[in-house]
């Protein structure tokens, strides 16, 4: 697998993570009818939150991003892009393990949406996230803090 490293992100990474947005969900947005060009990235401008928000770096260069907000009774997973070209080697898998077992040693409930019909379902899926509910764009999906027995 490729070295990879996350970093705190800042208010100056906006720009990139919306490129970014637009870059990964086009083809499910188009697929689902909801692309819009300018839409995409505003969305992610309008929410994009700093404190709760990690670059992924590969080779010290920006190759992804992923937040973990917090919210009443859980972490919503949230932003979670990586560059297309690093998609399957691994480090989706890599970045969401780790952020999971800081959830898991806190005890934390993580939610997450993933749009219908997307790949990144399995990946949430093969990491303990199931079904609460879908509606025609967006597939929501819980998973409970497992014990860090199961780490080991």
């Amino acid at each position: 697998m490729v070295e990879w490293e996350l970093r705190p992100a800042s208010v100056a990474d906006v720009d990139a993570v919306a490129e970014l947005r637009a870059v990964v969900l086009r083809a499910d947005l188009e697929r689902l009818g909801r692309y819009d060009d300018t839409r995409v990235r505003q969305r992610l401008r309008d929410g994009f939150a700093p404190a709760y928000t990690w670059v992924v770096e590969v080779g010290g260069a920006f190759a992804g991003c992923v937040a973990l907000r917090p919210a009443d009774d859980a972490h919503w997973l949230e932003h979670f892009y990586l560059s297309p070209h690093l998609q399957g080697s691994g480090i989706g898998t890599a970045v969401l393990r780790e952020l999971l077992h800081r959830c898991d040693s806190d005890g934390i409930l993580v939610r997450l949406n993933v749009l219908r019909g997307s790949p990144a379902r399995r990946l949430y899926e093969r990491h303990g996230f199931t079904l609460v509910a879908e509606d025609p764009v967006d597939v929501f999906m819980v998973r409970a803090p497992l014990p860090l027995s199961t780490y080991r």
